[in-house]
Formats: structure tokens, sequence, C-alpha cells
């Protein structure tokens, strides 16, 4: 059965499917077919404009959303398209992926086959660590320790830096904790959530030739939930997409849910100045509700 964007899709969705050169930034609240923009927008790239699949990198914010996103397009084209090359995932999936292929050449002791430790394991490392340097686990709780160094990583500082502007007993401890923190997770070939993306910026910053073979790699990006990223995913998506500047981002600049995470709604409001030129659409039509 043929793709029948014009009958499946109300004019402004379509317009943001059909819009496939340069940055494009869809303002879509709750209900109006945000996700749907992102599937279609995908299909029709590959059936009406002739991408390779390969070329394409989807990105959302859970497993669920993702696979829901993976689901709908196989649907939608008809065709496996993971043995094709479709880049559709989390941030995360998707950068410990390239780091996959990648990682050894940061030079800091990692291999492909590194294992990517949960909150858990982050926690008891933390703990670790703090009775290494005798410090009270009463005094600098571990969970609070953990918050403070995802929250630098999430704003791509490092313990060195952490240190430089550290003032008060719990900065300069949670900077002590994170240098041997972080130097047990690379002793043991292991990463936490925060590094997945962390690191790849870091390859990207390291080794440009491999900034430039993604960022020539993937013709479009496609950004699901935009009003929630945080300062290293919205950095991720700013490199990946420089090489050909066709980004597509859907969100809804009055809703965030993860700014416990570090996400940033300001940086969706600030897209059309970091992207000069981007088509905005907004699609008012709700779905779900009067």
């Amino acid at each position: 059965m043929p793709l029948d964007f014009k009958g499946d899709l109300n004019p402004h969705q379509l317009k943001a499917v059909e819009e496939c050169t340069g940055p494009c930034l869809v303002l879509a609240g709750a209900g109006s077919g945000k996700t749907r923009v992102i599937t279609y927008k995908v299909a029709y790239l590959i059936a009406k404009r002739g991408i390779a699949p390969s070329h394409i990198m989807a990105v959302t914010f859970t497993n669920k959303a993702a696979g829901e996103m993976r689901s709908r397009v196989d649907v939608l084209i008809g065709t496996d398209l993971s043995r094709k090359g479709l880049w559709i995932g989390t941030f995360h999936s998707l950068c410990g992926r390239i780091l996959r292929e990648q990682i050894e050449k940061l030079g800091l002791g990692y291999t492909n086959r590194f294992v990517i430790i949960d909150e858990d394991d982050r926690t008891r490392l933390v703990r670790q660590v703090l009775k290494e340097l005798n410090m009270d686990p009463k005094t600098y709780e571990p969970q609070k320790i953990v918050y403070r160094i995802s929250d630098a990583k999430s704003n791509l500082v490092g313990p060195e830096e952490l240190s430089d502007y550290g003032y008060s007993y719990i900065e300069k401890a949670t900077a002590t904790v994170y240098k041997l923190y972080q130097k047990r997770l690379q002793q043991g070939n292991l990463l936490d959530f925060d590094d997945l993306i962390a690191l790849v910026i870091r390859l990207f910053d390291e080794c440009p030739e491999v900034e430039e073979h993604y960022s020539s790699k993937f013709e479009h990006v496609l950004v699901d939930e935009y009003q929630d990223v945080n300062k290293m995913q919205y950095e991720l998506v700013k490199r990946l997409s420089k090489m050909h500047g066709n980004v597509t981002v859907v969100g809804d600049d009055d809703q965030s849910i993860y700014a416990f995470r570090g996400a940033n709604s300001k940086l969706i409001l600030g897209f059309e100045k970091d992207y000069p030129g981007a088509t905005v659409i907004k699609l008012e039509q709700n779905y779900r509700s009067t």
C-alpha cells in the first residue's frame, strides 16, 4: 500500500515532514502529533527523497519511545530498517553505538568491550571512593555526590574544572570524589550513563576526523522532545548536524519533564539564533482533547 502523506497528515504536519533542507523547528503541544511528524519524516526521506536509512539519525529520550518510533517507521516503510542501518534510539544508546566503534581512539585505556553501569552501581562506586578517601558517607551523602557529578558531566564540566570553581565544602568534596571516581571507571573499563554522551563530545574534540565522519554520515538528524535536551545533548546535535545542516527538532516550549537531569528548555527557544534561517512550524491541532 503506497504511503499517503497528504491523506495521513494535516497541512502543518505535512509541511514539517516535507521541509527537508536546512534547520526546522516544530513547536507542538501535547496531542498534536509530534512523534507522528518524526516518524513520517523518516519515511518521507527514505521513500520520497531517496535518503539511505544509514544516513538518518532519529533521537528521542526513552527506550520505549525509541521502540515505538522504530515500529511506526517499519510499518510505514514495510521493511526491517534495523538491517538497513537506520539509527533510531535514545541519546545514550546511539552514543554507546559510536563509542563501541571509536572509544579506543581516546587513549584513556577503554576498550570497545566497556560495561555500562546503572545508578545503583554508580552509588556503590561513589561510596567505595568515599571510603578510599576517608570521607564519612554520613557527612557526604553518596547519592548527593552522584547527583552533583552527573550535573557536572551534563554541563560538560570535568573534575579539574569543578575543582577550579568549587567554593563550598560539598563542591570541593564532590570535585575530589569526582577525580577518583572517574579514575576507577577508567581502570574498570566502565562508563556511567553521562559518560556515554560526554565521551562522544570529548572524542569529537580530540579526534576531529571522527566528528567529520559522523557529521558527514548523517545527512538528516531528527530530535523528538527537544525541550528536554541538556547542554551536552544540545552540543551533540549541533556537532552531528553541522556538515549537512539538515536538523529537525520537535518539542513543546511550554513543557520540560527533565529539568532535574539538567534539561534546559531555553535551548528550544534559542533554536532560531543557533540555526539562522530555520523554518519554524507550529502544530496547533490537538488530537487528544478539545
